[in-house]
């Protein structure tokens, strides 16, 4: 993991944003952020999560300075974002989940064109190999895959060599050898000491990059922490760890000594328990099978998820 400094690049508190009036109901405003906290600090990946509209996009925008705020405040690398200077824009890269890259270029000139622009850009042929970009180099962007325009994207993002860097969806279109290319590339940035902010609905990404979790729901975040902290939540079905079984169907869940569990049949021959485990429980459990002659199909017991806190959080489907 990157070692944070105690500085943060990016302070966002009590963050409100409103697009335009309500239809109808005397000049009320839509209010799209209500109240989103976050702290991105340098050499931690941090991980904005959320259902679609639950204010993800708008979050970043605002972060960014390609909107203006209505209530709290932003600070990135210790500005206000919007409307400042070239000189704090050159310290950020972008990425954005459509590219927003110009059709008709080609990949590798339109790389040297934007080093160009900054003082100490990253050696352009460095990141060209890094990212497999060589092979589709003289190919135009309209023609590239999704995958491939990703991969250009993100090293348009980091030419300029930015101190903090915000990614959308930094995964989304690529196959999992350019996935685990992309991965190590953001984990060696986060170890350089960038700051990095992405967001994914690729919750297995999110846990395996992220040092620290905001998940935002409604305009507002409704949870903070690192992985471990999050999935360790003690809420109600928000515990530990998950057991299931297969066995007969319809047999009585109630087990002497595991009452502190959850104990369901989910679906008919499927059994979930859900809970706090102990190494003794397990032994009632298989004291439980022995006694009742039950011999399970199949056992499978995991560690709660990001997945499985978010679905709870934001009372949505991932989707």
């Amino acid at each position: 993991m990157g070692v944070p400094n105690d500085e943060p690049c990016l302070t966002i508190t009590g963050l409100v944003r409103d697009l335009g009036p309500v239809p109808g109901l005397d000049g009320k405003m839509i209010r799209v952020l209500a109240g989103v906290d976050l702290t991105a600090r340098r050499g931690q990946v941090t991980a904005l999560l959320g259902a679609n509209g639950a204010g993800k996009t708008t979050t970043l925008e605002c972060a960014q300075g390609l909107q203006p705020i209505d209530g709290g405040d932003v600070r990135l690398l210790g500005e206000a974002p919007y409307g400042a200077g070239a000189e704090l824009r050159a310290r950020v890269g972008v990425m954005l989940q459509d590219g927003g890259l110009p059709p008709a270029a080609r990949p590798v000139a339109l790389l040297r064109h934007i080093a160009s622009m900054y003082r100490e850009p990253r050696d352009v042929d460095e990141l060209v190999h890094r990212l497999g970009i060589n092979s589709f180099a003289r190919t135009g962007i309209r023609r590239l895959s999704g995958g491939q325009r990703q991969r250009v994207a993100l090293a348009a993002a980091l030419v300029g060599n930015p101190e903090v860097l915000f990614l959308d969806e930094p995964s989304a279109g690529l196959d999992p050898q350019s996935r685990q290319i992309v991965f190590e590339l953001i984990q060696e940035l986060r170890d350089e000491g960038l700051g990095i902010i992405l967001t994914t609905h690729l919750l297995d990404d999110a846990q395996r990059l992220a040092d620290y979790v905001y998940i935002i729901d409604d305009g507002r975040t409704v949870a903070r922490g690192t992985v471990p902290e999050l999935t360790a939540r003690t809420e109600a079905h928000a515990a530990g760890r998950e057991l299931s079984f297969e066995a007969p169907p319809g047999l009585n869940p109630s087990v002497a000594g595991l009452e502190h569990l959850s104990f369901t049949e989910d679906s008919p021959g499927r059994y979930v328990l859900s809970g706090e485990f102990t190494p003794a429980d397990l032994a009632r459990l298989a004291g439980w099978w022995n006694e009742a002659g039950i011999l399970p199909d199949s056992i499978h017991m995991a560690s709660r998820t990001l997945e499985d806190v978010f679905l709870e959080l934001s009372g949505k489907e991932n989707r």
